[in-house]
């Protein structure tokens, strides 16, 4: 019996497939566009990073342990725009870390003979 309907129960999946894969692709298109920025951007920030860690926890380090003053007063030593870069020490170890944020840290430890030495880098 003919109900005036030509349409079948599966036409309008069809016409839909290819809209969600139209949008699948584009947002396929669009993460790899974000992960290739991130990977772009994040590689040189994390150089500067580590660079900033590393010069600020031997600046800081030799300052303290070698120049005996205070940790806050080493701070004044730090180039421009090194303001991210905190420091701690641990005066057991007469070691100063320097942080970049969450993204690194970096240790200088004095060692008698040798002043202030980075710890290695992962």
């Amino acid at each position: 019996m003919a109900t005036g309907n030509n349409h079948s129960p599966t036409a309008p999946s069809l016409t839909v497939a290819p809209r969600r894969n139209w949008r699948l692709r584009l947002a396929l298109i669009g993460l790899g566009l974000i992960a290739l920025l991130f990977v772009v951007f994040l590689s040189p920030l994390r150089s500067y990073a580590t660079t900033g860690a590393s010069y600020g926890a031997r600046v800081a380090c030799s300052c303290r342990f070698v120049g005996g003053r205070g940790l806050s007063d080493c701070a004044k030593d730090f180039e421009p725009g090194m303001e991210l870069v905190t420091l701690s020490e641990d005066t057991q170890a007469r070691s100063v870390t320097a942080r970049f944020g969450l993204v690194v840290s970096q240790t200088a430890t004095y060692r008698e003979g040798w002043g202030c030495v980075l710890e290695p880098w992962k």
